[in-house]
């Protein structure tokens, strides 16, 4: 048999060596911070730095351009410096990381910073919408937050821990009236709120979640993409505080 032999230009090689680490490296850090994205079940690294104008592709977006709202569901003080107002999906594991970011917010900034939560469940998370609509159910009776906190604490990104029987064990753990609350579920009365808030962040450049639209005193706001972690949502905040 005729030997053939194949020259490799080492050039080449090297490369296509660099690549290859360059893709591994680049997947290991998704692992740190990210977000869900919309148009499908990948988790993206969006890595978002202090530059308070920059574009998309580094996690933030000046001008979103959202008003608030009288029925938004709001945790701190009303004349709050700043605002944050997330937009969340109860099966979100990134949401779930980034709950106790936002509750740590909270606890150490007191009356100058408030927190909006609205829905943006996510379609392929499949028991996201029907939790976002128990939580409005919830709020009927004054627990929005409560039962928000119980959803981040007990669900998973697989949809265990959200399922109908699940949430409405929640609503009666917390104490809600178990027949109104149920009554409220099966009618899918809230499935319009959720959804117009999924339209409002849409509309506002959200793709993924989390995502939270930092509002400044002066009106001024920016699209913050991620779970970001504390310490670099403290920046956006102290410099939107000056």
């Amino acid at each position: 048999m005729e030997e053939v032999t194949i020259k490799v230009n080492k050039n080449v090689l090297l490369t296509a060596a660099g690549l290859i680490i360059g893709i591994i490296i680049g997947f290991g850090g998704a692992k740190l911070t990210g977000t869900t994205t919309a148009n499908s079940g990948n988790n993206t690294t969006v890595a978002a730095n202090t530059d308070t104008n920059t574009n998309t592709n580094t996690g933030t977006t000046a001008d979103p351009n959202i008003t608030l709202a009288s029925g938004d569901h709001l945790r701190g003080a009303k004349n709050a410096q700043v605002v944050l107002v997330e937009y969340s999906d109860f099966q979100c594991p990134y949401c779930q990381k980034f709950h106790p970011t936002m509750k740590q917010v909270m606890a150490n900034y007191g009356t100058k910073v408030a927190w909006v939560l609205r829905h943006f469940p996510l379609s392929f998370h499949v028991n996201a919408q029907v939790a976002a609509e128990a939580s409005e159910c919830a709020s009927e009776q004054g627990k929005f937050w409560e039962f928000a906190d119980k959803l981040f604490e007990k669900g998973q990104s697989d949809g265990t821990g959200l399922a109908k029987a699940d949430l409405e064990k929640y609503a009666k753990d917390l104490g809600l009236n178990a027949s109104k609350f149920n009554s409220c579920l099966s009618g899918n009365k809230y499935a319009s709120v959720v959804s117009a808030d999924q339209s409002t962040g849409s509309a506002a450049g959200v793709d993924g979640t989390p995502a939270t639209i930092l509002i400044d005193k002066n009106g001024k706001q920016q699209l913050i993409s991620g779970a970001v972690p504390y310490e670099q949502l403290k920046s956006y905040i102290d410099a939107a505080l000056k």
